[in-house]
C-alpha cells in the first residue's frame, strides 16, 4: 500500500524497516501514529512560512507531526525533515515526538539521524540535553546529528505507576 498508517511500533517492526518516509504524530503527551508515505518530504523556507501562516497551525490544540525520511542513497540515516506543532503544542507532546523517532530510528537500526534546525527558539542546548551534536561547523545553518552507532538510547519512560519497554505497544506519556 502507498500509505499506510500505524498506532503500534513494537507490532509493526516489519513494515517501519521496510518504509523510508513518515510523519509521526503525537497529542497531549501521547504516540498517536505513525503514517507512511510513497514519497520524501521536502520542504523549502517559504513553505515553511507559508505553513505557519495558515489558520490551522494557529490553533489551541496539543499536537506535534515530525516528517522524517530515509534517503535512498544512505539507508543508514535518517533526516529529520520538519516539526510542524499547534499554538497549543507542549514540550511532552514534542518529547514524545522525538522519542517516538528514537525508537523508529532503533527499529530500523539506523545509525544517526540529522537535522538542520532553523527555527532560533530551538536552543542549542536544548538540542544537547536531547543527544544532538552539533554537525557540519563549517556548512551555513545549525546543522545536528544525533548518532547511535548501534547504541540507542533507552526506550523506558516513567509513567508514574507503569513503564514502557521495547516488548510492549508503543504507547507513552510523558506528562
Amino acid at each position: 500500500m502507498l500509505f499506510t498508517t500505524i498506532t503500534d511500533l513494537a507490532a509493526n517492526q516489519d513494515v517501519i524497516r521496510r518504509r523510508a518516509y513518515g510523519v509521526i504524530e503525537t497529542r497531549q503527551g501521547q504516540f498517536v501514529s505513525l503514517k507512511f508515505k510513497p514519497w520524501p518530504k521536502l520542504i523549502s523556507a517559504t513553505e515553511a512560512a507559508w505553513t505557519t501562516a495558515l489558520p490551522n497551525s494557529r490553533t489551541v490544540i496539543d499536537r506535534c507531526r515530525v516528517y522524517f525520511n530515509q534517503p535512498v542513497g544512505h539507508k543508514s540515516y535518517l533526516a529529520l525533515k520538519f516539526i510542524e506543532s499547534t499554538l497549543g503544542t507542549t514540550m511532552a507532546t514534542l518529547r514524545c515526538a522525538m522519542v517516538a523517532l528514537d525508537e523508529v530510528a532503533r527499529i530500523k537500526r539506523s545509525d544517526a539521524i540529522l537535522a538542520h534546525v532553523t527555527n532560533e527558539r530551538i536552543s542549542d542546548r536544548l538540542m544537547r540535553r536531547w543527544g544532538w551534536e552539533s554537525h557540519l561547523a563549517g556548512k551555513r545553518g545549525r546543522h545536528f546529528i544525533k548518532r547511535f552507532y548501534g547504541i540507542y538510547p533507552p526506550t523506558s519512560i516513567n509513567l508514574g505507576a507503569q513503564t514502557m519497554s521495547n516488548a510492549t505497544a508503543f504507547d507513552i506519556n510523558c506528562e
